[in-house]
């Protein structure tokens, strides 16, 4: 497929978006396909965004750069603290000690965002802490983001705190539950500082996503999602994703956020991104 044909194909998908859910795909779901390749693929099959790439890596983030308005895509979301995972040693929410190494990150990464015109950057809890109670680490969490907030309201750009399960794949991640992220969030007290959902955590965690979605879309900035068990497409495991992504686009006006694929494909075909888009598409 020649530049221009990916580009007519890219514009088709957005002119059908009206009647979808916006779109996106995390960076992880492509690893084992060429970077440049994947993004004509995505841009090709008409997906908005693609969510997650490494900002910290010169090389792999020019091909983003240069490639992402080329093909009519836009960058979703970066991850400010994943550092060196999602328990964000040095860096994280939970610790104290932790607060000067996460703003550290965030001013990084918010000059790495308005690179690529970015407006959302995913926030990670980090891990639970020795020593300190729960409340301790809940009140070192909001502080953090209350000293952040300043920050992303200058930029203009929304912190989307993520909920990870910890039953399964995240043991000992601080912020677990649905309930406690609406507490943080709540405590935090800006419009600037948001929910990211991830359908798979909270299948794993609690269920009723459905429920939770409607019941709290208003804190949520962004959503995430792969199937469950398993965190492969939709299709694989026990989730009628038809079903949560009609619930999502009856939200309308409620819910302009981007919907993001961010699992491990079970090949490198691209048919699941397909898949997805008629699964989230109500024309």
């Amino acid at each position: 497929m020649n530049g221009s044909t990916i580009i007519e194909a890219a514009r088709r998908g957005r002119a059908e978006a009206g009647a979808r859910l916006r779109l996106s795909v995390a960076a992880r779901n492509f690893a084992a396909t060429p970077t440049l390749e994947s993004l004509e693929k995505i841009a090709a099959i008409g997906f908005d965004t693609v969510d997650n790439f490494a900002w910290r890596d010169p090389d792999e983030f020019r091909i983003y750069q240069e490639n992402l308005p080329r093909l009519g895509l836009l960058a979703g979301v970066l991850v400010v603290n994943k550092v060196p995972d999602v328990n964000a040693l040095g860096c994280s929410l939970s610790d104290p000690a932790d607060r000067e190494g996460f703003l550290r990150e965030l001013r990084s990464c918010i000059a790495a965002a308005e690179q690529v015109h970015c407006d959302r950057l995913e926030v990670l809890s980090g891990n639970l802490v020795p020593g300190l109670s729960r409340g301790e680490q809940m009140a070192s969490a909001v502080r953090t983001l209350r000293e952040a907030a300043p920050l992303l309201e200058r930029h203009r750009v929304t912190a989307v705190v993520e909920m990870l399960n910890s039953t399964e794949e995240h043991p000992g991640y601080f912020l677990d539950t649905v309930r406690d992220s609406l507490a943080l969030i709540d405590a935090v007290g800006s419009p600037r500082v948001r929910l990211l959902f991830d359908i798979y955590h909270v299948q794993l965690g609690e269920g009723n996503i459905i429920r939770k979605l409607r019941e709290h879309i208003g804190y949520i900035g962004q959503i995430h999602f792969a199937d469950a068990p398993g965190r492969h497409e939709p299709g694989t495991g026990e989730i009628n994703f038809r079903n949560v992504f009609r619930a999502i686009y009856e939200l309308g006006e409620r819910y302009t956020g981007y919907v993001t694929a961010e699992y491990h494909p079970t090949d490198q075909s691209f048919r699941d991104l397909e898949h997805v888009k008629k699964l989230a598409t109500f024309a």
